[in-house]
């Protein structure tokens, strides 16, 4: 389904309600088209940004209420292609989800949301690509394998999604770092996997300054990458830039172990202890 159009703002009320007032003329243009889905892929007659425009008015007249309309635009959009299409089973998903009348009815949604990735769980992200959650835990899948490149993808996408998620930053940074030590893609892929995850910590921290997690990326990158030999490529990070990074890195890693050290517990005593070690080994 086309999707090189307009942007329309579906949060605005205004845009909403001339986007459901289109509807009649353009159920009106897309009844004209071939009946057979096959004679409609080669009509010349066919303009692919007027599915993606009846998709925006299918949109529109949900959040208008107008249930009919909307009903009218699905069916259009299902005989032009076909009911198994992934984006069409989401946009059924949501007419049913605005028809429904209690929490039951929305139960026996989600039910078969479930049973549509159960009956093919790969191409869960194909349907739901907004989903940053399931991008991350793919993300994951792909790291347990090795597979650094689509592990970095993977959460390339979520950021798309949860652009200022510093946690998500900071795992970034992780998987850049790891796949710069693995050296299965050469010196250069090397240097630039460790500059982006300087990057990314850095992000990290300027979302959540005192975001432990990102701080610890920051110091063993910045520490890792000023013992490297210079890199003369558009990424690289001037030498003066990253010693300010690994030194603002190392004054709130010290800070944040002198003010939480005392009543860690559990998983964050873990860290503190972590955080003191890199330091010490810093020093040495």
């Amino acid at each position: 389904m086309a999707t090189e159009m307009q942007h329309y703002n579906q949060n605005d009320p205004a845009t909403v309600l001339s986007l459901s007032q289109r509807a009649p003329s353009m159920l009106s243009k897309s009844s004209l088209k071939p009946k057979s889905k096959l004679l409609s892929v080669v009509s010349a007659i066919e303009e692919p940004l007027e599915w993606a425009e009846l998709e925006q008015i299918f949109l529109a007249c949900l959040r208008s209420s107008d249930d009919e309309t909307a009903h009218l635009c699905l069916e259009r959009l299902t005989t032009r292609f076909g009911a198994e299409n992934h984006r069409v089973m989401a946009l059924r998903g949501l007419y049913q989800e605005a028809e429904a009348k209690n929490e039951e009815d929305l139960r026996r949604i989600l039910q078969g949301y479930n049973k549509i990735v159960d009956a093919d769980p790969m191409n869960f992200l194909a349907t739901f690509p907004s989903d940053a959650e399931a991008w991350c835990e793919l993300s994951d899948l792909y790291q347990t394998q090795g597979m650094s490149s689509q592990a970095i993808f993977c959460l390339e996408e979520a950021l798309l999604i949860v652009p200022n998620a510093w946690n998500l930053h900071a795992r970034l940074g992780e998987l850049n770092y790891l796949a710069s030590q693995s050296g299965q893609e050469g010196a250069p892929a090397n240097e630039k996997h460790l500059t982006e995850a300087v990057r990314r910590f850095a992000r990290s921290v300027e979302l959540c300054q005192d975001y432990l997690r990102g701080l610890y990326g920051l110091k063993i990158a910045t520490d890792k990458l000023s013992t490297s030999q210079p890199a003369r490529t558009a990424e690289a990070i001037s030498s003066d830039v990253v010693q300010q990074l690994n030194n603002m890195a190392a004054t709130k890693l010290k800070h944040i172990i002198k003010q939480d050290s005392a009543h860690a517990v559990g998983p964050k005593k873990a860290e503190i202890i972590a955080a003191q070690a890199l330091l010490d080994q810093s020093k040495s």
